[in-house]
Parts: structure tokens; C-alpha cells; sequence
């Protein structure tokens, strides 16, 4: 029987992410959603089971509501690295779940990364 679109996705988002908590080593995770409309990424701590830090380019402070391009992606980068300094984290692991690291989500990551988060 064929998978659906879904289950591929999940497929591979559980792939990724057990990858990574294999070696998470206590860093909090950057987990990233993108839809058609909208790009959100939230920092957790995976041990406390609770979210350090988010944003979305759904936040009027942004500026980029009601767009989802790359350069919104970047702007939604550099909150979540200034937030995340604000939370006392520079160290993380990158969760891009089941989607391609390629487009907006790679823009996000690296303007998280110019904005000082490693990982």
C-alpha cells in the first residue's frame, strides 16, 4: 500500500528528530513550522517539557504579517536569536521536523545563526 503525503512527512519528521535527541546532549531544541501562510519557531527544553522562547511571523512586531517569503523567514530568525539570548541560551540543536532544509527555513536558520545561536 502506498503512504500518503502525511505519512511520509511523518515518516521522516520522526526520523529527524530522533537523530537529534540521540544526541542532544541537554541543549534545548529550535523547532520550526512552516505552512503556506505562515512560518513559527519555538525554542524548548526537552527535559522540562516547557517553550524557552518563540516567534512568528504571525507577530505584529515583526512587520511581516500576512507574508511568507524568505525575508520574512530571516526577520523571524533574528527574534528568536535576540529572544533566546534574552533566555540565557546560545546553544541549541536545529529541529526542521519533516520539512527540507532548503528556502524559508534555511533563511531562518541562518539568521538565527547571524543573530549568535550555534548549532
Amino acid at each position: 500500500m502506498a503512504l500518503t503525503k502525511r505519512d511520509l512527512f511523518q515518516k521522516r519528521r520522526l526520523r529527524n528528530r530522533n537523530k537529534l535527541r540521540a544526541m542532544a546532549d541537554g541543549r534545548p531544541r529550535l523547532s520550526v513550522h512552516r505552512s503556506n501562510k505562515n512560518i513559527s519557531v519555538q525554542l524548548i527544553d526537552d527535559a522540562e517539557g516547557r517553550t524557552l522562547a518563540s516567534a512568528s511571523s504571525l507577530e505584529t512586531s515583526l512587520g511581516v504579517v500576512g507574508k511568507n517569503n524568505v525575508e520574512a523567514a530571516a526577520k523571524v530568525g533574528a527574534a528568536i536569536a535576540e529572544r533566546a539570548k534574552k533566555a540565557g541560551v546560545e546553544e541549541c540543536y536545529f529541529d526542521r521536523g519533516g520539512f527540507l532544509f532548503h528556502g524559508r527555513v534555511k533563511a531562518l536558520a541562518d539568521a538565527a545563526r547571524e543573530g549568535g545561536l550555534k548549532f
